[in-house]
């Protein structure tokens, strides 16, 4: 009977919790598509021989002696389309890379390839394959026959203490609670399901269960397939990790660095269930999963939980995060003031909030933002709130943006209870007038600015007029409160301000906007303009790097249009990219907009402030907002996401029309500049559960890995309408490479608890990616003419003479770091892995195929040289021997790269200097040169790109260095660490630190 194997949870549905169980299908056997060098596949029913010795397919015109591999020919188990005939032309669309595999058997390499019906099929005949290429001498222990394993053992123990009465039975209902206890998150139905099935098979009904029914239920129930496959893959000691192992693991899979046996240990120390394994340094299927899904492994990395930024630029160098009504729990004009908002905005790290001052009936000023006149809150009240949960969560500046719409008398009660209650909190010290830019939020720690309206020096009154803000005025129409009209001829309204308010401003002076010009010429860096979500894009969009050249030197704030009654938020990633650095958000309504917001200010400590681009903070530099490509000087990288399955998944918010029956997908999302904003979506997990299985992989392209968000929405497809199930949203700098688990939040942002996505995440550079090929490497090289950046003429001849001399060293940088791409790759593919792969993983593939041989490794590394060379030892197969010339070519522009980077390197910043030699002088060159208008504009434009293609040019070069160094200390290390290496004289750790990278000067 022919079989395939399914991983759903669905209790009618076989599931694969051990390597037993992969080989019990392989030996029942099951229909493959076998695929030949001329692209045509064919239908072939494969099985494993009863002695498990080899592989056998049918029908065959073969013999049947012919139509077989022997299982100790076998040198390697590949999944996905990783070899030439599965990567070629005619059959790269034909199916999804999860249902191909590939086996490399015999003493010349010979790859036979097969596609499967489902990734369920090909991770069982894989998983199994593996396990019978590493333990062929011994056949895998069968459940419940011979020596009890660790996990049995342990699983027993349990049950034993459980057992109180020591009958060998314990009640259903105590096994189930344990069984829960241990698996935290499952259902207590699907439990019980579990043991009434168990019970009716073995035909042992009753209210109490015996210890191999529990065992039988507990590996059944809490064994995930995706985690057992991953152990098989790295366990060198059948059924666990050992400390080696787990050390391999972390450092190859996880990218982690700098791993010791000792680390190795303590991890197995904390998550390892059984005393056994923790006594001998074990780490089972039980405690590898709690490994995996623990704070240790987390998909946000560590380093940005605090703060880890540098803080002492400049204030208009960051993004702040700003509330627009923190106070409101519903909507703008039909919601309530409730004074706790603050605190929630407050706790969640926001450092700018505002408060529209209105008169009070009591005769002091109130904060409201409703109509109804019973919500409005004492300002006294709210300030007493302030200065208690200022910095509770955050000790960087908070900023109060004060809307004054109350009169003079009940201002200068406003000004006496902030400095009253603030005290030495408050920042009132006049801006220094020989600066140029704002102080830091270092040196600003703990205080408190204000941000409003300044009477002009002039005035010597106790009050006087100052233009109005238009912040506000939409809710004083709504109160029937607009007794100010708007004067004549269409200028500003002009209101009341008192003294006392007007000397609590002093950094953050707000001015009306008039244009950029005039801001370039006359604007203070002390003071500060606010726009309205409808002006600010329209600027975003008409006139994109004026706007980010304003922001580099000035505050900006952006607030939501009056037209948003029901409180929504705008889109912040419209902004950010353009440098504006406070887009108020209504915190206190959750979605899309205030995910993206949240998600994005944990990245340094969620302390409210992140540091912006360097791009968008140098002072000459080009960056467009809407570019649609990669920008000048700026890496783009390749996001490598595999979906692989979800965890207790919750039911979306009223479906009880449907019952229990979720049917999930998943979809990735990339926000940031315009260039890098995509969605792909997984397919949906029919009939899956809370756990489905959607082993799905997804790629995105980003330009400006500084700006992007990557935010996984997990909805249920449904006929009648998607529905939200869960969300995460996570900034790309803060993404661990390796296999994760995601935390689900619900849409309010709160953890939903043991709801998890489990991902693999790989980041390569720009040119090392791609999805199935669809030709070979060559192929592709020999018809992509190689881009190469270059510098723009100005139209000024001894600025342009200077960049001039650029042109070749620009080249030159190109050709090292793409001439050592496309060997990278090379090798990559030969030796059957994605371009995400690192050298480790190379080196260690090839190690184990030779290991696999019968005769002594054919090739070697030697280790004594810098730069090791593979060598033949003897006559050598075909493929061994293409591995050879691209490991050889890959070494070679390594070193050239490496030997060459610092002269190069030297020129580009040589020539950027000698540009910004000129940048003080430029006003003085423009006029005469006689340039204005658009020549003008184009001459500054050029200027910039150039300046930003020098430094990040120089920039690449100097990080392709260092990579080129790490990937030789990865030889090394692989080298000693899988025993094809030879004649090491260095530690791996002492080669690694002989060339530092040193940090570029912004």
């Amino acid at each position: 009977k022919k079989k395939t194997v399914s991983f759903s949870s669905m209790p009618n549905d076989r599931k694969i919790n051990s390597t037993a169980a992969c080989i019990s299908l392989m030996l029942e056997g099951c229909e493959l598509k076998k695929v030949r060098s001329n692209s045509r596949m064919y239908s072939r029913f494969f099985v494993l021989d009863a002695d498990m010795r080899s592989v056998r397919w049918e029908p065959s015109k073969k013999d049947s002696e012919k139509a077989k591999i022997e299982i100790k020919s076998v040198k390697e188990v590949r999944v996905g389309k990783k070899t030439p005939v599965l990567r070629s032309n005619g059959l790269s669309d034909q199916f999804p890379d999860e249902c191909a595999f590939s086996i490399i058997y015999g003493d010349n390499y010979e790859s036979l390839d097969l596609v499967a019906s489902s990734a369920d099929v090909v991770s069982a005949w894989v998983m199994g394959l593996r396990y019978l290429v590493s333990y062929g001498k011994h056949s895998p222990e069968a459940p419940g026959t011979g020596h009890p394993s660790l996990r049995t053992s342990w699983i027993s123990s349990v049950f034993d203490l459980a057992d109180l009465e020591k009958t060998g039975r314990i009640p259903v209902s105590r096994a189930v609670q344990l069984i829960k206890a241990l698996n935290p998150g499952m259902k207590t139905s699907t439990i019980e399901l579990k043991f009434k099935e168990l019970q009716k098979a073995s035909e042992r009904p009753g209210m109490e269960v015996a210890c191999d029914l529990f065992v039988e239920a507990y590996c059944e129930l809490c064994t995930r397939p995706e985690i057992f496959f991953l152990l098989v893959q790295f366990s060198s000691n059948k059924e666990y990790l050992g400390v080696k192992d787990l050390l391999m693991f972390l450092e190859v899979e996880q990218g982690m660095e700098g791993v010791t046996e000792e680390k190795c240990l303590e991890i197995v120390g904390k998550y390892e269930p059984s005393k056994e394994g923790r006594e001998k340094g074990y780490l089972a299927i039980d405690g590898f999963t709690r490994y995996l899904l623990s704070a240790d492994c987390s998909i946000f990395d560590p380093q940005h939980r605090k703060v880890c930024q540098d803080m002492a630029q400049p204030l208009s160098h960051y993004y702040i995060s700003s509330a627009h009504s923190a106070c409101l729990l519903e909507d703008n004009f039909w919601g309530r003031s409730d004074i706790n908002g603050y605190i929630s905005a407050l706790g969640l790290g926001c450092r700018s909030i505002e408060l529209v001052l209105w008169d009070g009936p009591e005769g002091e000023p109130v904060v409201y933002t409703s109509p109804s006149a019973a919500s409005c809150v004492p300002f006294r009240a709210v300030v007493g709130l302030i200065d208690q949960h200022a910095f509770t969560a955050s000790a960087y500046p908070l900023i109060l943006c004060l809307v004054v719409r109350c009169s003079a008398s009940q201002q200068r009660l406003a000004a006496q209870c902030l400095r009253k209650t603030l005290g030495e909190k408050l920042y009132l010290e006049p801006p220094n007038p020989v600066a140029s830019y704002l102080p830091s939020p270092e040196q600003l720690k703990g205080r408190i600015l204000i941000k409003g309206k300044k009477l002009p020096p002039s005035c010597e009154d106790s009050e006087g007029e100052v233009s109005d803000e238009e912040e506000g005025w939409e809710l004083a129409r709504r109160l029937g409160q607009e007794d100010r009209e708007a004067p004549e001829g269409g200028g500003p309204r002009r209101v009341r301000l008192s003294r006392e308010l007007s000397e609590l401003v002093s950094l953050c002076q707000a001015v009306p906007f008039q244009d950029f010009e005039s801001s370039r010429r006359g604007q203070h860096y002390w003071e500060m303009c606010s726009f309205s979500e409808v002006e600010a894009g329209r600027f975003a969009n008409e006139c994109p790097a004026e706007l980010v050249s304003y922001n580099k030197r000035f505050l900006s704030r952006v607030y939501p249009s009056p037209m948003r009654i029901d409180a929504s938020n705008m889109n912040p990633q419209d902004f950010w990219k353009c440098g504006c650095q406070m887009v108020a958000m209504n915190y206190q309504t959750p979605g899309l907009m205030m995910d993206l917001n949240a998600g994005w200010f944990r990245q340094n400590g969620a302390c409210g402030y992140v540091l912006r681009p360097a791009i968008m903070r140098e002072e000459v530099s080009y960056f467009s907002a809407n570019a649609k490509d990669s920008l000048p000087g700026v890496p783009a990288q390749l996001l490598h996401l595999k979906v692989i399955s979800g965890q207790n998944l919750p039911k979306p918010k009223g479906s009880g029309a449907k019952g229990e029956v979720v049917e999930p997908y998943v979809c990735a999302e990339i926000h940031g500049i315009p260039a890098d904003c995509a969605e792909h979506r997984t397919k949906t997990a029919l009939q899956s559960g809370d756990n489905p299985i959607f082993d799905e992989s997804l790629e995105f392209q980003i330009n400006l890995p500084e700006l992007a968000v990557l935010r996984f929405v997990v909805l249920d497809d449904d006929y009648i309408g998607d529905e939200f199930i869960a969300q995460y949203t996570i900034p790309f700098e803060c993404l661990q490479p390796g296999y994760r688990h995601v935390p689900l939040q619900s849409l309010a942002g709160e953890p939903l608890p043991h709801a998890t996505l489990f991902v693999h995440v790989a980041i390569t550079d720009r040119r090392g990616g791609g999805k199935g090929h669809r030709r070979g490497l060559a192929g592709r090289r020999g018809r992509r003419v190689r881009e190469y950046t270059s510098t723009k003429a100005t139209g000024i001849k001894a600025i342009d003479e200077v960049f001039r001399t650029a042109t070749q060293p620009l080249r030159e940088a190109t050709d090292l770091r793409e001439n050592v791409q496309n060997a990278l790759v090379s090798f990559k593919e030969l030796c059957g892995l994605t371009p995400a792969a690192n050298m480790k993983q190379c080196i260690l593939t090839v190690s184990t195929w030779l290991l696999h041989s019968d005769s002594t490794p054919s090739v070697t590394l030697n280790l004594a040289e810098q730069y090791p060379p593979m060598e033949a030892q003897g006559p050598i197969p075909d493929l061994l021997r293409k591995v050879l010339t691209a490991y050889e070519t890959m070494i070679q522009t390594s070193r050239t790269l490496i030997e060459s980077a610092d002269v190069v390197y030297g020129k580009l910043i040589q020539a950027q200097q000698a540009g910004m030699d000129f940048h003080k002088e430029l006003h003085r060159i423009e006029i005469k040169e006689g340039l204005r208008g658009h020549k003008l504009q184009k001459a500054l434009e050029s200027f910039a790109w150039n300046i930003t293609v020098l430094k990040g040019q120089a920039d690449l070069l100097k990080h392709a260095k260092a990579e080129a160094l790490d990937n030789l200390w990865q030889i090394h290390n692989a080298g000693q660490s899988c025993g094809i290496g030879r004649n090491s004289s260095a530690s791996p750790e002492s080669s690694r630190l002989r060339a530092p990278l040193d940090p570029i000067p912004e």
